[in-house]
């Protein structure tokens, strides 16, 4: 049967309804869930205050193994994300205000969203040949009974080892409530890792955050709300190593094209608000310390209107992911550059899996939350290692 779209111009979220009613889901099949291995991190004094905690665990992803101690202090993390948890009182993202633009309902606009990711995922899988799915970590609705809130989750989980650098490729989806899509990078380049995801609250608010996440420690966690960093009168000689990371990743990266990207996108959407960012002391310590210095993070009303706007942007900033990530001249010398960036990469997957149960966990709940997370995040122990299944 051949499908034929209407002569009349259509929006992307028009198109991607239109494609998504006729086309069949690929999600692979599904093995039982396994939990990431992570552990705690002490944020207020920057990168240097990891190392002794970090060392064990980093030998331990080294060895493709883990240890007792990393066993202790996830179920640690776990312990203090499920008392935190029970102490909130307030909700997580701040209120919009209805706007009488009630003219997509939740399911629709997450099928959009859906089906647009589907498209970018499917672009990247033809550009790097070697993209392979993970059946023992992906999540097929059909089969493997995983819900949030009651809602299926669909989850395609794929990497690429070796040249191709992809270390983990999380295609997320919780029906009528999510669309999200990470990209983490493995150590042969400084390709910033994605994040992309948006999630539906309250039937009415659309919560969106994209962020490209640097590859090397700019003591971003300790910008101020005017956006200034702390110089060598507090950092010491650190504050120049630190500076040194911030230019070269706005050189590559943060260039001014890409940020009127991102200025582009919040100026068109309705009724958005801010959730807190980098220098707000609400934001959560694993957070600070993984987001980029360029992230969007806000709320607004759930419309036709803002979910087209968002849909685009997303695939705007998966294809400028796949571009850089193609571009050799972002490869690492070999030796000492791919050595370090494996460490700091280490480092950073496990602070990322902390920053993502605080969001999962307030979003839908301890159990599920948890849940959620350490599906999404991956396998630390292969994560950087070429993802050796």
């Amino acid at each position: 049967m051949t499908m034929v779209l209407p002569s009349i111009p259509l929006s992307a979220l028009t198109a991607l309804l239109i494609l998504s009613s006729h086309a069949n889901a690929f999600s692979t099949g599904i093995s039982s869930f396994r939990r990431a291995v992570v552990t705690k991190i002490s944020a207020k004094g920057g990168m240097d205050a990891y190392d002794a905690q970090m060392a064990a665990m980093v030998a331990a992803v080294a060895g493709g193994s883990t240890s007792p101690a990393a066993e202790q202090v996830a179920a640690e993390m776990i312990d203090s994300s499920r008392e935190h948890s029970n102490a909130a009182t307030t909700s997580p993202t701040p209120s919009v205000v209805a706007m009488g633009l009630g003219d997509i309902d939740s399911k629709s606009a997450i099928t959009a969203l859906e089906a647009s990711q589907t498209l970018s995922v499917a672009g990247i899988a033809s550009a790097i040949p070697d993209l392979a799915v993970k059946p023992d970590a992906s999540y097929c609705p059909a089969t493997s009974g995983f819900t949030i809130a009651g809602n299926p989750v669909k989850l395609d989980a794929s990497d690429a080892a070796g040249p191709a650098n992809v270390a983990w490729l999380s295609d997320l989806c919780v029906d009528s409530t999510m669309s999200s899509l990470t990209i983490y990078n493995g150590p042969l380049s400084d390709v910033p890792h994605i994040i992309s995801r948006c999630v539906i609250t309250n039937d009415d608010t659309l919560n969106f955050f994209l962020d490209f996440r640097p590859r090397g420690y700019g003591a971003y966690d300790l910008r101020d709300a005017a956006g200034n960093y702390p110089g060598p009168d507090t950092l010491g000689r650190k504050a120049f190593e630190y500076s040194g990371a911030r230019k070269d990743f706005d050189s590559k990266f943060g260039t001014e094209d890409v940020l009127r990207f991102f200025e582009d996108i919040k100026s068109k959407f309705e009724g958005s608000v801010d959730n807190p960012g980098l220098g707000d002391d609400s934001l959560h310590e694993a957070e600070k310390v993984t987001r980029g210095p360029m992230a969007l993070d806000v709320s607004m009303p759930l419309s036709a209107s803002n979910v087209d706007i968002i849909l685009n942007a997303r695939e705007k900033a998966a294809s400028l992911w796949l571009e850089w990530a193609l571009d050799s001249s972002h490869g690492h010398r070999p030796g000492a550059p791919i050595n370090s960036q494996y460490v700091y990469d280490s480092k950073y997957k496990i602070n990322a899996y902390g920053a993502l149960l605080d969001v999962y966990v307030k979003l839908f709940g301890q159990s599920d939350g948890e849940k959620l997370a350490a599906a999404d995040s991956g396998p630390i122990d292969e994560a950087y290692v070429g993802g050796g299944s």
